[in-house]
Parts: C-alpha cells; structure tokens; sequence
C-alpha cells in the first residue's frame, strides 16, 4: 500500500478551477448561474516568480478569473503562452474542472508540500505570486483523476485590484 495524506490533513475546498480556451465565454456561462462579479488577472512573469512546468522552469502567461460565493472561489483559468498544465488538460479533455485548490489544516508551505510529497503527489506546476502567494499544483497517478493545489497566503496579502471587472463595474463607488 503506498503513502497516503494523513486523515483531516484536507480539511475542505478554497477554490474550484475551470480550464477553458475563452474566458470571457466561460465568465458568461457562470454569470448565467449567478456566480459573479468575476474579477481578472494576467497570470506570467511580471507577476509570478519561480514559475515551474513539470520540473522546469516555464514562463507561461494565462488570464485568471475569480469570483467568490460563500466560502467558495471560482476560478476560471485561460492559458495564453504555455506549456502549461492548462494546455495538457485542454489538448487531453477539452475543457472543464482541471483543479481543486485544498485547505492543509493550517499546516506551513513546507509542511504541505512534503505531505503532498510524501503521498506520492508530483509538484507539476508552480509559482509565487507577486512574491507573497506561493502555488503548486499537484498529480498522481493512483489520484482521483484530478490535480489538487495548495498555496499560502504571506501576511498581510492582499489581492491587488483587478485589470478588469466582469460584468464591468459602473456607478458610485466602483
């Protein structure tokens, strides 16, 4: 029997992860469930340091959106320069549910990502954002057919605004 997370390590989902070849058209579709305002970003090397893909390093550039509903981030992930992890699930399934970001049981950076490690989990992608929010995904073989992501937010983070609302945002206050 191989290596396993321990019980309650995972204690719930931040974030579920569409991949998809148009944003845009995806932030549609989820506006139409009500899920929104989506707010934007461009992912690459002038905002994330250390960008891994499978090993190497990899200046991949992709647009992130985000919304939020409850507890729960949506993200929508676009890859516009690869390779990326993005890439192989759009090239291998045409889109859909990629990852799902994990909350570690208040466990440090190096703690996650050797348990993850341990568990026979492969780092496949990776990256810090803006220097203060360190990513990896995760895969393996014998897993449930999905990549898990973990990162950590530094103290004191905070989102920087957007490049764009989604629907726009207008009127007093915005």
């Amino acid at each position: 029997m191989s290596a396993s997370l321990p019980p309650g390590f995972i204690r719930g989902v931040l974030q579920l992860c569409v991949v998809t070849r148009d944003y845009r058209r995806a932030v549609d579709d989820f506006l139409r469930l009500g899920i929104g305002p989506w707010r934007v970003y461009t992912f690459g090397p002038d905002s994330v340091t250390d960008m891994t893909y499978r090993g190497k390093p990899s200046a991949h550039v992709m647009k992130a959106a985000l919304a939020t509903t409850g507890a729960m981030e949506w993200e929508i992930i676009q890859p516009l320069q690869g390779p990326t992890i993005y890439d192989d699930f759009l090239d291998r399934h045409g889109g859909g549910v990629q990852h799902i970001a994990v909350d570690c049981a208040g466990a440090t950076w190096t703690e996650k990502v050797a348990r993850f490690e341990a568990a026979g989990f492969r780092v496949v992608q990776s990256g810090n954002w803006l220097g203060r929010m360190p990513y990896a995904y995760f895969e393996a073989e014998a897993a449930p057919g999905t990549i898990f992501e973990i990162w950590e937010e530094q103290p004191g983070f905070v989102m920087p605004e957007p490049e764009e609302w989604w629907p726009a945002r207008s009127g007093p206050g915005t």
